[in-house]
């Protein structure tokens, strides 16, 4: 991407590409795009690309690539420039790419999907798009129902993906070396387990709107069952992830401790399409952690499973970690944690380093509504779990409900108010007090689920119930978040929806809708606009379904049979209880064949277990501080100065150097830069402070950084210094620079360079977050010389593109394509 366009926009380092972990260029490999359709701090958060990036990785004839949806400031200089969406790897126009496969993992995101599409280059309905394009694929929990996008798809993975999309990616390359054309390719694909091929079925309506039929065009091909990976302990996990240079949503290893659950909760769609549970024993998931912290130098470690309390082993496994890691300052979370699966043990481990956060998802306020949705919790172990937070330190508790449920009355939403104001009482019981935050969404009933049939609430509903909620919450001083009920209704439309959606999509995207699932950016008044010029009734797709109608998404086999869902449904509506088939009989719900799909669990073990291995050596008392100066040049010199200090922790930990650590609730790592650099300037003269533990030397440290650190970033010099010496931001006096400028903008250089020097003051004016402050870039410069295309100036305080500017008399924005240098730190005697 040229340097004109990342200097246009916000945030370069989304689009910049050379993090660690990636791959380099495979020329003449198949080139298998993965696609995300958000900003890249949410796709690089999404642990599902990272593992199949990393097994593709280890396929030497493909070349892995991602791509994700460009933010409004780079699809406006995309399109300004005629440029299309290009990958972060190798710059592949995706239109060059072989495969070209999304993650679908919110129906919100859908527009930007056609968005990406669009910026590439590719034809957005499938039938349009003849040989030469790449296969467009798409994989995910929305896949489940894939037919509002059945039509810009080519093929869907439906499952697992570690498996098949290597067995994917040989078709296709198969298919290449045979030059077959693509209708033959697709009837390949579909013949691999868990391939979904939308053309190879047709879909018929009866008069009222209804599904009459989902017809399959051949014989072989009548359903498509979900693909499996039976065992997670053999199954590939990414120890050397691509670590982001900038903060993302989820900054932290995290490791998957099991996949599937079987609580059975009837509103929660991934509880039945990733069963059976299967479980990494504790000693795969030490290993795995041990090489992604070494590989990375992330500071938080994340246990995830959609019940990690669920998890056989949790609390010896925690005691293992804490005893590794605590001393190195690094944290554990556990992001879903289910009511009364927190133990005073565990809530003592966590708290070794420092407190994470704590959630808990009573979903209903009431004991009968919890009843209806199979929540198998009580109001009191739900009080009970929160007094041993409270009791451990913690003094916020994040609640989680939903509004909307089936039966719902407000009886039941008065519960929730009530059971906030319980929660919170425990602080107080606790001697610490607390804070609750009670988050409430809009229950969407989702495909495959035994309440896939159910009604979802109108928009009018949702809004009355949320400002009950909120004004009820408001009087007990208990803070509430909520969705926006447009969005929730979105979400029910496309989660139920059909093929006749995709007509609604492009006009969507023809209205300009982007990152619908953000807020800021969700235009109602659009999507009101796009469903009455194409006739369709969003109420229509949030009504009750019957239980003899043809669902959309019928021919897709998630292992739960629908009769057990619809025997389910049945329970639903008279409260009874379906037991945990890992703590009691099996349930019959159709997934497992009990030879390969089969529950995997861990047999308990004491909880001391792994207590004595690998204990990590606390500190020395005594200090050493080493300043070290270094350069940042090439694409590194897009990144913020927030960025370098992420780059920095990130590769201190990954060289294992003993860096001291700050006091207190959040300890971090002691080094401090000297100044921060603008986005743009390349840079000889870095320079940063460390503090490390006495007896490690400068030139171990130079040592240690320069084989961690990314390409473009290299320490020069690394010096020892006393603990008392001034910081660098008290003795840096000027700084030496060099412009390197374009031929239209170095007419009469001489000229402009002697007119500035011979001006009394030049006074600049900035404002910051309000404040206004001044100060003379005359006065402030204490050299200028010209050489050729080039200025080099020796300047104090004043920002570099400032000076440029005022001396050629053109803005800022005209310097895109000099080249800034920073060459020299001139420090005072």
């Amino acid at each position: 991407m040229s340097n004109n366009i990342l200097l246009s926009v916000e945030k370069p380092a989304r689009y910049m590409g050379g993090e660690m972990g990636t791959v380099a260029d495979r020329e003449g490999a198949l080139r298998f795009v993965l696609a995300f359709p958000d900003v890249y701090e949410i796709g690089m958060s999404h642990l599902g690309l990272q593992v199949l990036y990393g097994v593709l990785k280890g396929v030497p004839w493909v070349m892995p690539e991602r791509a994700y949806a460009p933010w409004p400031d780079l699809e406006a200089s995309l399109r300004a420039e005629a440029k299309p969406l290009v990958t972060l790897e190798a710059g592949t126009p995706l239109a060059q790419a072989d495969i070209l496969g999304f993650t679908l993992q919110y129906e919100l995101s859908y527009t930007n999907i056609l968005n990406m599409l669009d910026l590439s280059g590719i034809p957005l309905l499938a039938c349009d798009r003849p040989e030469g394009y790449p296969l467009v694929i798409a994989g995910g929990p929305c896949a489940y129902n894939p037919e509002p996008l059945a039509d810009f798809f080519d093929a869907f993975l439906i499952g697992d993906g570690e498996e098949a999309v290597i067995e994917l990616a040989d078709c296709v390359r198969a298919a290449k070396e045979q030059g077959i054309a693509k209708a033959e390719l697709l009837e390949r694909l579909a013949r691999i387990e868990g391939v979904y091929v939308p053309s190879l079925f047709e879909v018929n309506y009866h008069d009222d709107g209804r599904i009459a039929a989902i017809a399959p065009r051949k014989e072989w091909y009548q359903s498509v069952r979900r693909r499996f990976v039976a065992d997670l302990e053999t199954a590939y996990y990414p120890t050397s992830p691509i670590v982001p240079f900038l903060k993302t949503v989820h900054d932290r290893v995290s490791v998957e401790i099991s996949r599937g659950c079987t609580r059975g909760c009837r509103f929660c769609q991934a509880g039945y399409i990733y069963r059976p549970v299967r479980e990494r024993s504790p000693e795969r998931v030490f290993s795995i952690m041990e090489e992604a912290l070494h590989n990375t130098g992330y500071d938080e470690i994340s246990l995830l499973s959609l019940s990690t309390g669920d998890y056989g082993c949790l609390t010896p496994l925690l005691k293992g970690l804490m005893d590794r890691y605590s001393a190195q300052k690094k944290a554990v979370s556990l992001p879903s944690m289910r009511v009364g699966s927190l133990s005073d043990e565990m809530a003592e481990e966590i708290r070794r380093v420092r407190k994470t956060g704590f959630t808990l998802a009573p979903e209903a306020g009431s004991e009968r509504l919890r009843s209806v949705i199979n929540k198998g919790i009580t109001e009191q172990a739900l009080l009970e779990n929160a007094a041993s937070v409270y009791r451990n330190g913690w003094r916020l508790i994040k609640l989680y409900f939903m509004i909307g449920l089936p039966t719902e009355t407000m009886e039941d939403v008065d519960g929730i108010v009530e059971l906030s104001r319980e929660v919170k009482r425990q602080g107080k019981f606790a001697g610490n007090g607390g804070d609750v935050n009670v988050s409430v969404s809009s229950f969407v009933p989702k495909p495959h689920t035994p309440f896939q049939w159910e009604p979802q609430i109108s928009e009018t509903e949702i809004v009355e119930k949320q400002r009950y909620l909120r004004d009820a919450l408001k009087k007990k001083k208990l803070i509430m978040k909520w969705q926006d009920a447009s969005l929730s209704g979105m979400e029910g439309v496309f989660a139920r929806g059909d093929r006749r959606l995709a007509k609604l999509l492009i006009e969507a995207h023809r209205l300009g809708c982007r990152f619908d699932g953000w807020w800021e950016h969700f235009d109602r008044l659009k999507w009101a606009q796009a469903f009455e010029n194409c006739g369709i009734d969003p109420t229509f797709y949030l009504r009750r379904r019957e239980l003899d109608e043809v669902l959309p998404w019928d021919h897709i086999d998630c292992g739960v049979t629908k009769s057990f869902l619809l025997k389910e449904r049945e329970a639903s509506l008279i409260g009874a209880a379906t037991p945990d088939c890992r703590f009691d009989r099996c349930t019959g719900c159709g997934v497992c064949d009990f030879k390969e799909i089969k529950l995997r669990l861990n047999e308990p073990v004491p909880f001391d277990t792994y207590a004595s291995q690998a204990m990590v050596p606390e500190p020395t008392e005594d200090a050493q501080r080493i300043r070290i100066r270094f350069e940042k040049v090439g694409r590194m010199r897009f990144l913020s100065h927030l960025e370098m200090l992420t780059l920095f922790t990130r590769a201190v930990g990954r060289s294992g150097i003993p860096i001291r650590f700050s006091q207190g609730f959040h300890p971090h790592p002691k080094f401090s830069f000297a100044t921060a650099l603008s986005v743009g300037i390349e840079s000889y003269a870095e320079y940063m402070d460390f503090e490390v533990d006495a007896g490690y030397t400068a030139a171990q440290l130079q040592q240690a950084l320069n084989a961690t650190l990314p390409e473009g970033v290299r320490v020069l010099e690394a010096d020892e210094i006393d603990l008392r010496a001034p910081a660098l931001s008290v003795i840096m006096d000027k700084v030496r620079y060099r412009v390197t400028l374009p031929e239209e903008l170095a007419v009469d250089l001489e000229a402009k360079a002697a007119a500035f020097l011979a001006l009394e003051s030049s006074p600049v004016k900035r404002e910051k977050k309000g404040k206004a402050t001044e100060f003379d870039l005359r006065h402030e410069l204490a050299e200028l010389k010209v050489e050729g295309r080039a200025l080099e100036m020796v300047a104090g305080r004043g920002k570099l593109v400032e000076f440029v500017g005022a001396i050629l008399g053109v803005p800022n924005d005209a310097l895109k394509e000099a080249r800034l240098e920073k060459l020299e730190v001139i420090f005072k005697p």
